[in-house]
């Protein structure tokens, strides 16, 4: 073999060398994006069956987002650059969600980072859309009638909005916390308006109910 087919030969070689790497790596990254769309979906799933007061279905796709999770952990160890970025933050943040509402309904009590193994940012941005998943609930007690719980769930709204609010060097730490307390905000605005309408709507609805009443003793009153 001449040395013009001897550096070809190698020049072959190091290209599939390459090819196979790059390769590999689509892989790991499509693999790495799936799981993370997975983790997303499973997630909103969790939420979504916990307002159907159907928890331990919520818990078991939890544990099928953890599951995932470990799957994404594994592989950021092997390519870290495929991994991080903003579609595995938006996952984790889903996930996080997840966890401190489904345990806020079960347990009264806000999980840990810790516990449920997530970086304190994804943590943080999870719980400020915990507001928006509460604003979901006092709406479904005010239309089951239940003010009192709606007025619960506007105070657990209101104690998430004022602790993070009070993180004021958060925000130059945490991208995205301001603009989702602005919208918290907005959104305990909005539920303190229909609490305080529905208060309002059920004392006038037991005055008249108290007034018929009254008016009906009397009528019977003066015909015995």
């Amino acid at each position: 073999m001449s040395g013009r087919e001897t550096l070809s030969a190698t020049l072959k070689n190091l290209i599939e060398e390459i090819k196979l790497e790059l390769t590999q790596k689509e892989e790991t990254r499509q693999e790495a994006h799936q799981n993370m769309r997975k983790v997303t979906s499973l997630s909103k799933q969790a939420i979504l069956l916990s307002h159907q007061k159907r928890l331990p279905e919520a818990k078991g796709q939890l544990q099928k987002a953890k599951m995932r999770l470990g799957e994404l952990k594994a592989l950021a160890k092997e390519q870290p650059a495929m991994i991080y970025g903003g579609m595995f933050s938006a996952a984790l943040q889903e996930y996080a969600e997840a966890c401190i509402f489904i345990t806020l309904i079960e347990e009264s009590r806000f999980i840990t980072p810790k516990e449920i193994e997530l970086p304190p940012v994804e943590y943080v941005l999870g719980l400020a859309d915990v507001v928006g998943e509460y604003r979901r609930l006092a709406l479904d007690a005010l239309r089951e009638g239940e003010v009192e719980k709606g007025e619960q769930c506007l105070q657990t709204m209101d104690t998430i909005y004022v602790e993070l609010e009070a993180l004021d060097e958060a925000y130059m730490l945490v991208s995205g916390l301001r603009r989702k307390n602005d919208v918290s905000r907005r959104i305990i605005e909005a539920t303190r308006g229909d609490l305080t309408q529905e208060v309002r709507r059920k004392a006038l609805e037991d005055y008249l109910r108290s007034f018929e009443q009254r008016l009906e003793e009397r009528n019977a009153a003066r015909k015995g």
